[in-house]
């Protein structure tokens, strides 16, 4: 999760994250060095105090400015395609975890555990522990196993939610008659921490998601039991 004061992204606990993460930085290089490059050309023309009323064209000039930028789009075009593609790549096995918006509290499925299922909401201030999360610890979290692909299906009882968790690349829209799935793989076991993120009302911003990840064996002793 992250902290007062970070200035990079959360830590990724996810092959999807991990891969937004190097699409961010191969954009952000790009950026800096086209940035650094305008910058440079600005300052000396403005700096440069020869002119020329001779000069009308520059043909090989027009004809650089004209592929260089295509192929600079090639650059984030591709990996973009590619991250879209594993976006949406689902094999369907593993664990289902279904989950349901509320005015305002997410509700579980665990189709595969018997049907099980349970309400999650925000832990009051009041009653929080010490070193628990203020607006973001929950009564019941959702556990998954690490390390096997579960397939996020969401939906909404009410109005439109977005259930959004941050260290795994995931924010889903909840909406109302319709199940809307996702694919994610937990690389490492921990707490993962999200919240809401469509406005849904007066107590959207209380509406925390807490996914704790686990070995398959605690998973099987835990919800079996």
């Amino acid at each position: 999760m992250s902290f007062w004061g970070q200035l990079y992204f959360m830590d990724p606990a996810s092959p999807i994250q991990s891969e937004m993460f190097l699409f961010h930085d191969s954009g952000l290089v790009l950026l800096i060095g086209i940035s650094t490059f305008v910058f440079y050309v600005g300052t000396k023309f403005l700096l440069n105090t020869w002119t020329s009323r001779v000069v009308l064209e520059a043909q090989t000039l027009e004809t650089l400015w004209t592929i260089l930028p295509v192929f600079l789009l090639i650059w984030l075009a591709l990996p973009s395609l590619r991250l879209l593609y594993l976006l949406d790549e689902q094999t369907g096995l593993g664990l289902i975890l279904k989950t349901t918006g509320h005015q305002w509290y997410w509700s579980y499925e665990i189709p595969l555990c018997e049907g099980a299922s349970f309400d999650s909401y925000m832990v009051p201030e009041s009653d929080l522990e010490i070193g628990e999360y203020r607006l973001l610890e929950v009564d019941n979290r959702a556990v998954v196993p690490y390390r096997m692909e579960t397939t996020v299906i969401a939906t909404s009882a009410d109005v439109l939610h977005a259930w959004a968790l941050p260290s795994m690349g995931v924010k889903m829209d909840a909406v109302p008659g319709r199940l809307n799935t996702f694919s994610m793989f937990v690389e490492k076991p921990g707490v993962y921490y999200g919240q809401c993120s469509e406005i849904c009302g007066a107590n959207h911003s209380f509406m925390p998601i807490v996914v704790e990840a686990v070995n398959v064996k605690e998973f099987v002793d835990l919800e079996f039991s």
